[in-house]
């Protein structure tokens, strides 16, 4: 009985200690800006449907320095990579640095719940040893659930004391009333977590409302 309460102690403690550290990376995202660099390291995080199409409509309007950046998309989505190549292409840069890195699916469309848990779980042990060899300096998302063991990940950089990735979630347009799933889970793990309805930043005041930005 003491070993077992001796250990129950223990992990009580670490929970406190992981919990603190959690507390003190999400407090000091906005007061963290970005310091004098050349460039910025991002993940953009890209999704089937209209996801892709929305994230690269906010990369476009992000200037060069924000390179290189990392693309990432389920392993089954092969319309979004031929989207980011195309539009990569398109902009022009003769300095412009980009790759597409694949990590499986955390949820299918339709898929269980119960069975999501594993999927999401595979995601994540994909995803931590990309962010820890990228170690961005911010992750770009917008609703695919991809980007929720992607930015756990990334907050655990911060958590272990590595480097503060600073994490900004656009809520899709198509949300008007109600967050997606993925936008509840990150709504208080984010730094900057944008909405584009002002129906939706009157429910949730920590969103930044700035009209339709895609």
């Amino acid at each position: 009985k003491m070993a077992l309460l001796v250990g129950l102690s223990a992990l009580s403690f670490l929970l406190m200690l992981v919990s603190f550290r959690l507390y003190v990376v999400l407090k000091a995202g906005r007061n963290c800006p970005f310091r004098a660099k050349e460039s910025f390291a991002v993940v953009i995080v890209a999704g089937s449907g209209g996801h892709t199409s929305e994230v690269l409509r906010l990369t476009g309007s992000l200037s060069s320095a924000f390179s290189p950046r990392y693309y990432v998309v389920a392993d089954t989505d092969r319309m979004s990579e031929e989207k980011i190549s195309t539009f990569e292409n398109s902009r022009g840069e003769s300095t412009s640095q980009f790759s597409i890195c694949q990590i499986p699916r955390s949820r299918e469309v339709h898929q269980s719940w119960s069975s999501s848990v594993v999927s999401t779980l595979k995601s994540f042990c994909s995803s931590l040893p990309l962010m820890f060899r990228i170690r961005p300096d911010m992750v770009l998302c917008n609703g695919p659930g991809t980007c929720v063991p992607l930015c756990v990940a990334a907050l655990l950089l911060g958590i272990l004391g590595i480097k503060k990735v600073v994490i900004v979630y656009v809520e899709s347009v198509c949300r008007v009333h109600t967050l997606s799933l993925t936008g509840k889970i990150l709504y208080s793990l984010s730094d900057y977590f944008f909405v584009q309805w002002p129906s939706l930043r009157d429910k949730y005041p920590k969103s930044i409302f700035l009209g339709r930005i895609v």
